[in-house]
C-alpha cells in the first residue's frame, strides 16, 4: 500500500559539479528536468538478508532499472547481480542451508506478487506459486528451512490466507482460513505450532497459536476496541514476544508465556516509553537478545533487551534518522538494517554487536548531487481546528525565510506516517527548484498512539479532512507560505486527500498532484482487491450499510468545485487503488475545461518502481508546480 523504490549502486558517469538549481533563480526547461532528474536517480537499498555463515548480504537493489535481488560481502565491497527480470522484486530471504534465496516479484507492478526460488548465484531460478492474478505474499524462512511463510488469496479473492510451502517441490499446504488477511509470523523450532497473524479490520488484530497438526487455535490477544499486535516465539516455544497495545495508548514490547498445554498467560510489558511507539523488533537465533526499534516523533531510536535479565541498553547512535528491515545473523553477533534520512538515502548498514560500531554495506549513487546540500526538515507542531495538537515536516528552499511557494503533501495508508526520510526524493526535487514542503501527520496517521490513529474512521474522516485547512493556515500566520501559491498532493490515501483539498477548500490550492488517489469510494470498494475492501469498512465505511455516508466523504461528487490545474498520475496495473479512480477525476475535470494532464504507467502497478518511470512522474510533478506555484509572465499561478 505504499509505493516501493529501491535503488543501490549505479555505474555512471560521476558529473563534477552538482546540477541543483539555486532558490529564486528560475530555472530553463533543460535545468530543470536535469536537476531533478538526477534527484529521482537517487534510489535506495534494502530488505537485507544474511547468509548463513554471515559473510554476506543479499539485498533488492534496482541498479539497472528495476528493483532486483543482489549480493555483497558484509564487510561491503562490490555487489553481485543475481536476478535480472523485467519487473520489479520487494523482498528478499536467504534460507537457512544456504541454498536458496526466495524473493517476491510483483509482475507489471500489480499486487498480484508471485513467490520464485533461486540460488545465490543466480541459477535454479524457479516460480513457486501459480503465475496467475493471485496475491502471493512472502514470509520468512521456517528455522529448520523446511518450509516457506506464504500468505495468498488463491482460495478466495477476499481472504489472505496462511500457508507452508515445501521448497523442494513447490506444494502449497492451506493451513489457516482467514476471513480478511492473515499470515504466519513464526514457525516453532520443534515444527510443531505456527504464530499466526490475523486482521479483520485495519487497526484492530490479533495473534493466534496455531497447531500445525490439526489446525487447532489458541486466541493469545484478546482485548475489545482497536487493538495492534505482532509477534515472534522464543527457541524453545513457551514464550510470544510481541508488540501489543492492549490496554495501552502506546504500543511497548511485551510477552505471553504459555503453559505446557499451550494455556497463554497475560500479556506481561516488558519495555514501554511515554514518548514513544515501539515500531519493530527483531530477536536473534539464539532467544537471548531483541533488538527494539522505537519511534520517536518519526525517528528511531535502537535499543537493545536482555531477555534474560530484561535488562535495556541504549544501541550507538543510528547512521540516520530512520532504520527499517532489521535482521541478525545466525551467530547473533551482527545486526543489518536499512537507514535513511532526509538527506541520506536507504542503505544498509551492520551493526557489529561485540565491537559495539556501524559500518555502511551499501552506497547509494548520487552522480551530480552534494548530499550536503540536500535540505533536513524541522518538525513543527501545530492545532487543529478542534485543539488537537498536530505535527509535521517542514522543507524550506535554502536561503528563503519569507512567505514562499508550498507544496502540502500527504501520506498514504491512511494508517501511514510521514518520516524524514530520502524515499520522498520528490520533495528534494521541488526544493531544487526553490519550492517549499511541508509533509503533515493529520489524525488518522500511525506513530502517535492508538487513539490518533482512529481518530479518521467511518464520519470521523471529516475531521481528518478539515486538518488540511488547519495546515494550510499554519503555514500562512507563520509567514511560510505564500496564501497564492500553495500546492497539494499525495498518493493512495495521501491522493484522496490531494482531491479533498482541491473539493473542500478549493480557494486555498492553486495547484494539486494525485498520485493514484481515491476519489470514489464506491468504485474503490467495487473494484479493489477484495481482500483489501474486506479489511477496510471500519477504516473508511461499509459500502453495504454506508453508502450514503461514503458518497458525501467521496471527492469525486465534489469535483464541481476544483479550481485548481491539476496532474493525475496512475499506473494501469493498479489493483489497489484501480485506474478508473484517476479516469473519473481526468473526464471530469476535462468537460468543465479545468486545466488537467494525466500521466498513464503502462507497465505499472499501486506505485512507480521502475527508474525511467520515477523519473518521468517526477520531471512531470515539478514541472506542473513550478509552471503553477512559481509562474511565468505568460502563464500565472492565477
Amino acid at each position: 500500500m505504499n509505493p516501493r523504490r529501491i535503488l543501490f549502486f549505479s555505474l555512471v558517469v560521476l558529473i563534477s559539479q552538482p546540477i541543483i538549481a539555486e532558490a529564486g533563480a528560475p530555472p530553463g526547461p533543460d535545468d530543470l528536468e536535469t536537476a531533478v532528474t538526477l534527484m529521482t536517480k537517487i534510489g535506495s537499498c534494502g530488505s537485507p538478508t544474511f547468509s548463513p555463515d554471515g559473510t554476506r548480504l543479499a539485498f533488492v537493489s534496482d541498479l539497472n532499472g528495476v528493483p532486483q535481488v543482489w549480493t555483497v560481502p558484509t564487510e561491503g565491497g562490490w555487489p553481485n547481480l543475481v536476478t535480472a527480470l523485467g519487473d520489479p522484486i520487494w523482498k528478499v530471504s536467504w534460507s537457512p542451508d544456504g541454498s536458496w534465496l526466495a524473493f517476491s516479484l510483483d509482475p507489471g507492478g500489480g499486487m498480484n506478487s508471485q513467490v520464485y526460488l533461486t540460488h545465490p548465484d543466480g541459477t535454479g531460478l524457479r516460480r513457486l506459486t501459480d503465475g496467475g492474478k493471485e496475491n502471493n505474499w512472502l514470509g520468512d524462512w521456517t528455522h529448520d528451512g523446511r518450509a516457506l511463510m506464504l500468505a495468498s488469496n488463491r482460495r478466495s479473492a477476499d481472504a489472505m490466507d496462511a500457508y507452508l510451502v515445501d521448497p523442494t517441490d513447490g506444494k502449497l499446504q492451506l493451513i489457516t482460513q482467514n476471513q480478511g488477511f492473515g499470515r504466519f509470523t513464526d514457525v516453532s523450532r520443534d515444527g510443531r505450532h505456527a504464530l499466526l497473524y490475523r486482521m479483520l479490520s485495519r487497526g484492530d488484530d490479533n495473534l493466534f497459536l496455531v497447531d500445525l497438526a490439526n489446525g487447532h487455535e489458541t486466541l493469545l490477544t484478546p482485548h475489545e476496541g482497536p487493538g495492534s499486535f505482532h509477534g515472534a516465539m522464543s527457541p524453545e516455544g513457551r514464550t510470544v514476544y510481541l508488540l501489543s497495545n492492549k490496554d495501552r495508548d502506546l504500543a511497548a514490547f511485551a510477552r505471553i508465556k504459555l503453559s505446557q498445554n499451550n494455556r497463554p498467560g497475560p500479556i506481561e510489558i516488558l519495555a514501554a516509553r511515554d514518548d514513544a511507539e515501539l515500531h519493530s523488533f527483531e530477536i536473534n537465533e539464539q532467544g537471548t537478545t531483541a533488538a527494539l526499534v522505537w519511534n520517536v516523533a518519526g525517528r528511531s531510536e535502537l535499543t537493545f533487551l536482555d531477555l534474560a535479565t530484561l535488562q535495556l541498553a541504549r544501541a550507538p547512535d543510528l547512521p540516520a534518522e530512520g532504520v527499517r528491515g532489521l535482521k541478525f545473523s545466525k551467530d547473533g553477533n551482527l545486526l543489518a538494517m536499512g537507514a535513511a534520512g532526509a538527506a541520506a538515502p536507504l542503505d544498509i548498514w551492520v551493526l557489529n554487536l561485540k565491537e559495539g560500531r556501524f559500518h555502511q554495506v551499501t552506497r547509494s549513487p548520487h552522480a551530480g548531487v552534494d548530499l550536503a546540500r540536500l535540505v533536513r526538515p524541522e518538525l513543527v507542531k501545530f492545532l487543529a481546528r478542534d485543539g488537537i495538537e498536530l505535527s509535521g515536516w517542514l522543507y524550506r528552499p535554502r536561503g528563503i525565510t519569507g512567505p514562499a511557494p508550498i507544496v502540502l503533501s500527504f501520506h498514504g495508508g491512511p494508517e501511514g506516517q510521514e518520516l524524514p526520510s530520502f524515499l520522498h526524493s520528490e520533495y528534494q526535487a521541488l526544493l531544487s527548484q526553490g519550492i517549499g514542503v511541508f509533509a503533515p501527520n493529520v489524525r488518522g496517521s500511525s506513530g502517535f498512539g492508538k487513539k490518533f490513529v482512529n481518530l479518521d474512521n467511518g464520519p470521523l474522516r471529516v475531521n481528518a479532512v478539515s486538518d488540511i485547512k488547519a495546515s494550510v493556515d499554519y503555514l500562512v500566520k507563520a509567514g511560510i507560505a505564500d496564501p497564492k501559491r500553495v500546492g497539494i498532493m499525495g498518493g493512495s490515501y495521501g491522493g484522496y486527500m490531494t482531491m479533498a483539498g482541491l473539493t473542500e477548500y478549493p480557494e486555498l490550492f492553486a495547484a494539486g498532484a494525485d498520485f493514484f488517489g481515491v476519489v470514489n469510494f464506491e468504485t474503490f470498494f467495487a473494484h479493489t482487491e477484495p481482500w483489501m475492501a474486506a479489511i477496510s469498512t471500519v477504516e473508511y465505511g461499509n459500502p453495504k450499510t454506508q453508502a450514503e455516508m461514503l458518497r458525501q466523504l467521496s471527492p469525486l461528487y465534489k469535483i464541481d468545485r476544483v479550481k485548481a490545474a491539476t496532474i493525475v498520475l496512475h499506473g494501469a496495473n493498479d489493483t489497489n487503488v484501480p485506474v478508473v479512480e484517476a479516469e473519473q477525476v481526468v473526464d471530469s475535470l476535462k468537460k468543465r475545461g479545468i486545466r488537467v494532464e494525466y500521466v498513464l504507467f503502462p507497465d505499472e502497478g499501486h506505485g512507480f518502481a521502475k527508474t525511467s518511470n520515477r523519473i518521468r512522474s517526477t520531471v512531470s510533478m515539478v514541472r506542473w508546480f513550478v509552471k503553477y506555484l512559481k509562474g511565468s509572465d505568460d502563464n500565472p499561478a492565477h
